[in-house]
């Protein structure tokens, strides 16, 4: 049967994070398994942890892939799963069929404009160009005070350290400011990054900042 489109429920909060409220969190991460076992592996669990903590997972909408393993992971222990795709990667059959609803847009611009108005946080796993695409709109939005939230890479089988090698010398050479730099955070674990995201909202909140 196929998936059906949902309202957006607004935000009401979740145990794990005590003074950042969530409900949906924004996961990009690549369409293909990539070589290392783990990246599927780190997929998968991560939508299996977010559905048991009674957060609702916002993807790319594809059944392939580390994107499909993510929403498995999800959807195999009751979890609400969003996707958003574009028709023409949708005509690919690439669609995922089990999703809680499905969300077509006509580009990738609507998609990752969608996937931001459904989202309270971002979770980055490994990924291409489009990850790298989705992850870095979602921190230049972030820095703009556009859309800000919190963003995390999670880790499998040190995939991030070039990247985080990158932002600290860009950082080291002036083109990011300390605290832009600190607009990402890194974790091993959903419930690391959920202890720097709840940390960081609650400095954010502290200062001023709008979170």
């Amino acid at each position: 049967m196929a998936p059906t489109v949902a309202p957006y429920i607004a935000p009401t909060g979740f145990e794990g994070m005590a003074h950042t409220i969530a409900r949906n969190f924004a996961v990009y991460c690549g369409s293909s398994a990539g070589s290392d076992p783990r990246f599927m592996a780190a997929a998968r669990a991560l939508g299996h942890d977010l559905a048991i903590r009674g957060i609702g997972v916002v993807y790319g909408g594809a059944s392939v892939g580390c994107m499909g393993a993510l929403a498995d992971g999800a959807l195999d222990v009751g979890g609400s799963v969003i996707g958003v795709l574009t028709r023409g990667l949708a005509s690919r059959e690439i669609a995922h069929t089990r999703l809680t609803s499905l969300e077509l847009v006509d580009s990738m611009h609507e998609r990752k404009a969608r996937m931001a108005a459904l989202s309270d946080a971002v979770i980055a796993l490994p990924g291409g160009y489009g990850t790298y695409d989705e992850l870095f709109e979602a921190l230049t939005w972030s820095q703009l005070q556009i859309d800000r939230k919190p963003i995390g890479l999670l880790d499998a089988g040190a995939f991030w350290a070039p990247l985080l090698t990158m932002l600290d010398g860009a950082e080291a050479s002036g083109f990011l400011r300390a605290e832009n730099r600190a607009l990402v955070y890194h974790g091993q674990s959903l419930d690391a990054l959920l202890t720097r995201f709840d940390a960081g909202t609650s400095r954010a909140a502290t200062s001023g900042i709008r979170p």
